[in-house]
């Protein structure tokens, strides 16, 4: 069963182009852009989920990044 997003796809895009967009303009190496990516997953988990539900928001968020690596059918460009 495919999943269901609140978001539209022209949302999730549009915010996606954003932080692309600052990345490269800070030149930013992989390595970089992953730290800085991961460290804003992990502010935003510590400040907008309630503490009782951060390790499951996080576990199901690293799940969904496997997935999403793993998924042949999900391409970003």
């Amino acid at each position: 069963m495919p999943i269901i997003s609140k978001y539209s796809t022209e949302q999730i895009e549009s915010l996606m182009q954003d932080l692309q967009t600052v990345l490269q303009s800070h030149n930013a190496s992989v390595d970089l852009g992953l730290l800085a990516l991961g460290n804003l997953a992990t502010h935003i988990i510590n400040k907008q989920v309630p503490e009782a539900l951060r390790a499951d928001v996080a576990s199901s968020f690293a799940k969904a990044l496997q997935q999403s690596i793993t998924d042949t059918k999900k391409v970003i460009q």
